[in-house]
């Protein structure tokens, strides 16, 4: 027993690699199946609804992608209206924006005792190496391969939807040996990952609103497109509640003296942030959600490194996976406690 036991160890360890590797070689289709997953997860409720209510399944279906599109086509209006803020844009604000840009640059050049040649402009210095045309084509194939992930991730809904891909028997067949505890599990994974997606959603839109407003407020120009960032890159654990704080902080630089203003209107921006992220959003996800910086933090750098920026958004639903998986173990919740510091077991169904 000893022998088949660190037998099985050994094997976990060279098998786990392994998966990882596959999981970032065949990103193109896992990135968007676990997407779609996600999404379903959010509508299957609403599913059965419709089901209890004898609408026929085709029906159904057709009423929840509607209403995905309709949230893209609201998603796409914003953009619409932040894109053209920008591009309407009086011409004085991007030549104010040069000019702080290169004093900033001026100033950074000093500090570091970096010299350039009298006649060497500051522009050609530093991008004469910089290739238009050649960084054209990367960025019509990441347009293409996200364009491919969406139709992907559509055409995964659909059959988790309509239960062509049932992810309660795959967790029955893979992992369960009885058919109650499946049941139980992927109850306790949809109840919670829905309530972590919701929650992430309301406080990331209100984050977006309160970035708005203090745009508006202070006059800082964009005031939409900022709100629509914060509000995306808000759904990156922790590090994306730091970004939009920093980048629209050095952005507020070009139409805001460096007085008293510039600070207040940082720590107006900062305060929104720690108010959504750091008080109110552990307080509506509970203890169910309490898992530790050290762990949210390797998982970022694990998903991120595996998928890139789809890995940074998914990293702490996966994360809840994988603790709730691991809390149905008695050999693996010591692993869950110690990561998670998670509870033990579930205890309903609801």
């Amino acid at each position: 027993m000893n022998k088949r036991s660190t037998t099985n160890f050994l094997l976990l360890i060279m098998v786990i690699p392994l998966v990882f590797y596959l999981l970032k070689i065949l990103s193109f289709i896992f990135v968007p199946l676990f997407f779609s997953m996600f999404i379903a997860l959010l509508f299957l409720p609403l599913m059965r609804w419709l089901q209890k209510k004898k609408m026929p399944m085709p029906l159904s279906i057709m009423a929840i992608v509607g209403v995905i599109t309709a949230i893209f086509y609201l998603g796409g209006r914003l953009v619409k209206i932040s894109s053209q803020e920008i591009l309407s844009a009086d011409s004085t604000f991007f030549e104010q924006a040069e000019s702080k840009i290169i004093s900033l640059i001026h100033s950074i050049e000093h500090f570091f005792g970096i010299e350039r040649l009298a006649d060497d402009r500051l522009m050609d210095h530093y991008f004469k190496n910089v290739d238009v045309f050649g960084n054209l084509m990367p960025t019509l194939d990441f347009v293409g391969n996200t364009l491919t992930m969406t139709l992907m991730t559509v055409f995964f809904v659909v059959l988790f939807l309509a239960g062509s891909i049932n992810f309660q028997d795959v967790m029955h067949s893979l992992l369960f040996k009885q058919k109650f505890s499946s049941v139980k599990t992927f109850r306790k994974i949809e109840k919670d990952i829905i309530k972590f997606i919701w929650v992430k959603f309301v406080i990331s839109f209100f984050t977006g609103v309160g970035f708005t407003l203090a745009c508006i407020f202070f006059e800082v120009s964009f005031p939409v497109f900022w709100g629509l960032f914060a509000f995306l890159i808000n759904f990156v654990q922790m590090v994306g509640s730091i970004i939009s704080v920093i980048f629209l902080s050095l952005f507020a630089l070009v139409e805001l003296d460096p007085t008293g203003t510039l600070l207040f209107f940082i720590a107006v921006i900062a305060g929104v942030q720690v108010l959504m992220g750091s008080i109110l959003e552990p307080v509506f996800l509970g203890k169910t959600f309490s898992i530790n910086v050290i762990t949210v933090l390797v998982m970022l750098m694990l998903w991120g490194f595996i998928w890139g920026v789809p890995g940074l958004i998914m990293a702490i639903p996966l994360t809840v996976f994988v603790k709730i998986v691991l809390e149905q173990f008695p050999s693996t919740q010591i692993i869950a406690q110690l990561m998670f510091g998670s509870q033990k077991g579930i205890t309903d169904l609801d």
